[in-house]
């Protein structure tokens, strides 16, 4: 009930730039991360974890070796992340903006990720943010690399996913709260990063 309400909380406080109105369910969670091959290590960098709930997913099912990097601005909920999963094995929480992506990553030796998983309100983005958080995500993916986008309107944004993705595939969770999905997104466009 507490991640509810903080989560309620802010949305009613800040609107788009929380993306949901409530965290994510299990099973949410659970389809967000479904595409992971969790037999091998990867690196894994998730935006806008909230209060962590595809978070716990993360630390629960990376292979070892794997390092986990959860982005999030929002500083009540950074430090929420940091009380709950401060203790996982090669999961590190870092408060900042998922724009300046690429050099967190060079701060930590990374070079390129596996897998971008998203909890941003990415549609609802000024268009300027959002083309620098795709732009962060296209340098940052190995060619192969995914970006997981969380939804909570199936379907609605799937032209949008597709003019900023070369391939999108979509998964519908209708046990969520509201009924949501996820999209599975490879290829940044060159077109959805630049202005």
């Amino acid at each position: 009930m507490r991640d509810f309400t903080l989560f309620l909380g802010k949305f009613l406080r800040h609107g788009t730039a929380i993306a949901s109105l409530a965290p994510s369910s299990r099973w949410l969670s659970r389809a967000t991360v479904a595409n992971i091959d969790w037999a091998r290590p990867s690196v894994i960098v998730e935006l806008g974890a909230g209060t962590g709930p595809v978070t716990r997913v993360l630390a629960r099912r990376a292979a070892p070796g794997s390092r986990v990097l959860v982005v999030e601005r929002d500083p009540d909920f950074a430090r929420l992340l940091r009380e709950r999963f401060g203790d996982a094995p090669a999961l590190e929480v870092i408060e900042g903006d998922a724009r300046d992506l690429a050099g967190m990553l060079r701060d930590r030796g990374v070079d390129r990720v596996d897998h971008v998983v998203s909890g941003l309100p990415t549609p609802s983005l000024p268009r300027d943010a959002r083309r620098d958080v795709i732009r962060a995500v296209g340098e940052s993916l190995k060619p192969e690399g995914t970006f997981n986008q969380i939804t909570e309107m199936p379907w609605v944004y799937l032209g949008l996913y597709r003019r900023l993705f070369r391939e999108v595939r979509f998964r519908f969770e209708p046990r969520n709260f509201p009924p949501g999905g996820v999209y599975y997104c490879r290829g940044v466009r060159p077109e959805g990063a630049t202005p």
